[in-house]
């Protein structure tokens, strides 16, 4: 994935206000975040934190896709104790924002291969359009953190979690460690001071018009359940 050039805005309040998605000013998400952050030694290393408090402590689902305010709020995703790539990207940037760093949502379009077949078939697409990632600014520098795919989720499939170090960019690599085929990213979507939902529910009606995946109608299937029984007949 080629570096965008996204231009820095330090000056640029946006990054930095809560919004009706990145509902920074709940008091759920401000005290999540300053309760991982405490003992941190500088911004870098309580943004690390955070960003393993998230990844790790928030289940990856990706049936609990919805593109409405109310079920995308950082504040309902920590509330429900998971969410997909974009909610859990949203609640990072919340984060962020309550501790005082700069924080964007980033997305592009991904072959994404930790997945299941139900999942696929679904979608009848191996394409996840608008995959979300958070933008943040540490030490004048914008560097990119991308929380989805918890630890549980990733030893199950056999995928190396994906780590953060604060200082470089947190991307999904091409392939595994054992030479698979794990995430390509096909099309870049650029990086927002808030969720384009507008932009976003019109994707996903043309690319997904058989999951009404816009209101989380999906939301009851059990993603866990399907990644226990592919990985036991792998196996």
């Amino acid at each position: 994935m080629t570096t965008m050039t996204s231009p820095r805005r330090d000056h640029d309040s946006a990054v930095l206000l809560p919004t009706p998605v990145i509902d920074a000013d709940h008091p759920a998400v401000a005290d999540f975040a300053r309760r991982n952050a405490e003992g941190a030694q500088d911004e870098i290393d309580a943004a690390v934190r955070v960003y393993y408090a998230v990844r790790d402590g928030i289940r990856y689902n990706p049936y609990g896709a919805a593109l409405s305010v109310e079920r995308l709020r950082a504040s309902t995703t920590l509330a429900t104790g998971q969410g997909w790539c974009v909610a859990k990207s949203v609640l990072l940037a919340a984060c962020y924002r309550s501790l005082g760093l700069p924080s964007r949502l980033g997305f592009a379009d991904v072959r994404n291969h930790l997945s299941t077949a139900n999942l696929r078939a679904s979608m009848n697409t191996d394409v996840f359009y608008w995959h979300g990632y958070t933008s943040v600014q540490l030490g004048g520098c914008w560097v990119k953190a991308t929380p989805a795919f918890n630890i549980e989720l990733c030893e199950k499939f056999g995928f190396l979690p994906l780590d953060f170090d604060g200082r470089h960019d947190s991307l999904y690599h091409p392939f595994d460690r054992e030479g698979r085929r794990h995430m390509e990213y096909v099309n870049e979507r650029g990086e927002y001071d808030d969720a384009p939902l507008d932009a976003m529910i019109v994707t996903f009606r043309e690319k997904y018009p058989d999951m009404a995946i816009g209101d989380g109608s999906f939301a009851q299937r059990d993603f866990d359940a399907e990644v226990e029984a592919e990985v036991a007949t792998k196996g």
